[in-house]
């Protein structure tokens, strides 16, 4: 029996030990800091701003899948088939890629940027028509103009909500008193 309790008795030291120098920072992600003022409830403040950070910058959405996305809206309206869905995927993917680098270049001015844009955009049909038949070119066209028309309404309800918002706070910041 006397071993036994001298295992047990061991046992538990060991592991109290190891519990106990966990929270000081001797494992498990820092514990209290290391045991050193700084408080936080150990939680370092890099990763607060990195977090704050983060929330603040939304989410890029992969360009394959905006591209897949398109070419879903597309399939039905266009009667696309399997081998023209992924062609058409991937020249949509490629164009948006394009697209993305030229509005991050800040050595063109806002109207190179548009140029180089609707060349872009034109270059892009051309290569998805090649894919379609006469009878999908024409649905296409017109499936592009409702697209637009899509995109537009949504940016100018964007706006709308924006100003909105906009006159919403201009007006709560007027009518507080002044001290």
């Amino acid at each position: 029996m006397k071993p036994f309790q001298s295992l047990l008795l061991f046992v538990f030291t060991v592991l109290s030990i190891h519990t106990v120098s966990a929270q000081y920072g001797n494992g498990y992600g820092g514990g209290y800091n290391n045991g050193y003022g700084r408080g936080g409830g150990g939680m370092d403040r890099s990763m607060t701003n990195q977090s704050s950070q983060q929330q603040s910058k939304p989410k890029e959405t992969p360009v394959e899948e905006v591209a897949a996305q398109i070419v879903e809206q597309m399939k039905p309206e266009v009667n696309l088939d399997e081998l023209q869905a992924i062609a058409i995927t991937n020249v949509l993917a490629e164009s948006i890629r394009e697209q993305g680098i030229l509005l991050k270049n800040e050595n063109s001015s806002q109207d190179q940027k548009m140029e180089q844009i609707k060349a872009l955009r034109e270059e892009t049909n051309k290569k998805v028509n090649a894919f379609l038949n006469p009878d999908q070119k024409d649905k296409y066209t017109s499936f592009m103009e409702n697209f637009k028309e899509v995109k537009k309404s949504k940016s100018k309800n964007k706006k709308k909500k924006n100003s909105k918002e906009e006159t919403k706070e201009t007006l709560e910041e007027t009518s507080k008193p002044t001290e």
